[in-house]
């Protein structure tokens, strides 16, 4: 099978970059595969969970009746030291286990790239005639290349003003073909509402108070296989995010200050579909297939200007996977 380009968050990140070839997790058969496959892959799911759900707000003004603003973000959803690596238990699986020991520290995705001859051997049906050793996946050291362990999530969204001080927000990426290597789709709505207004005695004040409340669902199929048109090797990456936040902001001229507070989640499958074919291995059709989910509170401050009808804004946003923001955009009314 040829080596697979795993497109870093899914080919709306602005770089791509070559993974390993998914023949180094189907060694350890269909089940032990999902759980070192979902091991190896856990800060970008977690990453693109989080990433996903950012970039929704840059003040807590909703827009007058009919106007509306078009933003354009850049969001980096930067990864733990703690999870540039996972530990490998004998205990976790029933047929790979370490050659010696049973315990062992691994590179994740964003781990090191690491010389293979100082990883570990894992052995399948150990102590059989059907044993055979494998080396686990290298990390692929994305700070050494990018200066920064961070997963990045692109947005589009447009925000439209409705009645009540409220606003509707929709993010939309119709199907896109990916140059023949698979295909990638995206929409959300959320819900920006001043609830001030119906707070008596802060009617008057001069902030904006605001709750929002914003999903966006996002699928990805890419080609691994298309050899056989009887038998298409693609995976598919399926990534739903909701997140509910209170925010404030306080307009000075040009310059407007907001934060929020609230909580956000997101869950990932991701599957291996068609059939495989491994020396000494009995595997199932789709033989990958698992759910992944995260969920963090998280605390956001920013500051946007607006120029004529312009904007520019960045904010931070502390979570699991502490979030930078930084985009642009046309806001009227």
């Amino acid at each position: 099978m040829k080596k697979l380009y795993f497109i870093l968050a899914l080919t709306v990140a602005s770089f791509s970059v070559k993974a390993q070839d998914f023949d180094i997790f189907l060694e350890a058969g269909a089940e032990d595969a999902n759980t070192l496959l979902e091991n190896y892959f856990t800060p970008v799911f977690q990453g693109f969970g989080y990433g996903l759900n950012g970039g929704w707000l840059n003040t807590a003004k909703p827009h007058k009746s009919l106007g509306f603003d078009l933003t354009i973000t850049a969001n980096l959803a930067r990864v733990p030291d703690d999870d540039l690596f996972f530990t490998f238990n004998n205990a976790d699986y029933s047929a790979v286990q370490l050659r010696n020991g049973t315990s062992v520290e691994l590179p994740t995705f964003f781990g090191p790239t690491t010389d293979p001859d100082l990883l570990p051997e894992l052995v399948v049906n150990q102590g059989t005639e059907d044993e055979f050793r494998f080396t686990p996946p290298q990390g692929l050291d994305i700070e050494e290349q990018f200066r920064l362990n961070a997963v990045p999530v692109p947005m589009a969204q447009l925000g439209i003003g409705l009645f009540k001080n409220t606003e509707l927000k929709i993010r939309w990426t119709p199907e896109v073909d990916l140059d023949g290597d698979g295909t990638f789709k995206l929409l959300g709505f959320g819900v920006l509402h001043d609830v001030k207004q119906w707070i008596p005695g802060l009617k008057l004040t001069p902030i904006d108070i605001s709750a929002f409340v914003g999903y966006t669902s996002m699928t990805s199929e890419f080609i691994i296989d298309d050899s056989d048109p009887s038998n298409i090797q693609q995976g598919v990456f399926d990534v739903n995010g909701l997140v509910i936040q209170g925010m404030v902001s306080k307009q000075f001229s040009i310059l407007t200050l907001y934060g929020g507070v609230g909580f956000n989640s997101a869950n990932t499958n991701f599957k291996l579909e068609g059939d495989y074919d491994r020396e000494g291995l009995d595997l199932p059709t789709d033989p990958i297939d698992f759910e992944f989910s995260t969920s963090s509170p998280r605390l956001t401050a920013g500051l946007r200007l607006k120029l004529a009808i312009f904007t520019l804004h960045a904010d931070y946003t502390l979570q699991e996977y502490n979030l930078i923001t930084a985009g642009f955009g046309i806001s009227i009314r």
